[in-house]
C-alpha cells in the first residue's frame, strides 16, 4: 500500500470533505488521519491516505480534477512501520499558552523547543477578544515529543523564563 500525505485548500463551502473523500474512496483508498479547518474564509487541511500501489498514480491524477473546488497536493508519506518504531522512547509534553496577542509569540516558543531539539507533534493557535481588558488574546496549544534523554527541568525553566518575558500564562504538563 502506498501512503500519501495530501495537503488541501479551497474557498470554504459545503461539500469539500465529501468531494475529497469520494475521490479517495473511488480509488480504493483509505482515509487514515487528518486535520482540517476553516481559516480566513479558506478551508485547509492535511490528510494521510493509503491506496493500493497499483492505484497511486491514478488517485494522484484524479485529485487534480478537484481544481476549482480544492487544490490538492499529494506527497509520498513514510512507511507506516516507521511510525511504530521510534528510535528512542519519547514522552509527550503539552503546553498551553494564553496572553495578550503580539507578533513573534510562535517564533519565540518554537525557538525554545528547537533549542532543546524537540519535535512539535501538533500546534493549534488562535486569537480571541479579551473579555475584560479589550484587545486580543493569543492562545496556543502545543504537543511536543520529548526524548527520554531530555532534561525536563531545563526545558521547563527555559519555557517559564520565556513566559515571563512575553507576559503570558503558560501551563505545562507531561502526558
Amino acid at each position: 500500500m502506498a501512503r500519501l500525505v495530501l495537503t488541501v485548500i479551497g474557498d470554504d463551502r459545503a461539500g469539500l470533505v465529501s468531494a475529497l473523500a469520494d475521490v479517495v474512496s473511488a480509488h480504493d483508498g483509505n482515509w487514515e488521519q487528518g486535520q482540517m479547518a476553516e481559516l480566513a474564509g479558506k478551508f485547509a487541511g492535511i490528510v494521510v491516505v493509503t491506496v493500493p500501489d497499483a492505484r497511486r498514480d491514478e488517485l494522484t491524477t484524479s485529485l487534480r480534477g478537484l481544481d476549482g473546488l480544492l487544490e490538492v497536493a499529494a506527497h509520498p508519506g513514510a512507511d507506516a512501520s516507521a511510525d511504530a518504531t521510534p528510535a528512542e522512547p519519547a514522552r509527550r509534553l503539552t503546553l498551553h499558552l494564553l496572553g495578550n496577542d503580539r507578533p513573534g509569540i510562535v517564533r519565540e516558543v518554537s525557538s525554545v523547543l528547537s533549542r532543546h531539539d524537540l519535535s512539535i507533534e501538533t500546534i493549534t493557535t488562535g486569537t480571541r477578544e479579551a473579555p475584560m481588558a479589550g484587545g486580543l488574546l493569543f492562545e496556543a496549544h502545543v504537543v511536543v515529543e520529548v526524548p527520554a534523554s531530555t532534561e525536563l527541568a531545563d526545558l521547563r525553566a527555559d519555557l517559564e523564563r520565556l513566559a515571563t518575558e512575553l507576559l503570558v500564562d503558560l501551563d505545562l504538563h507531561e502526558d
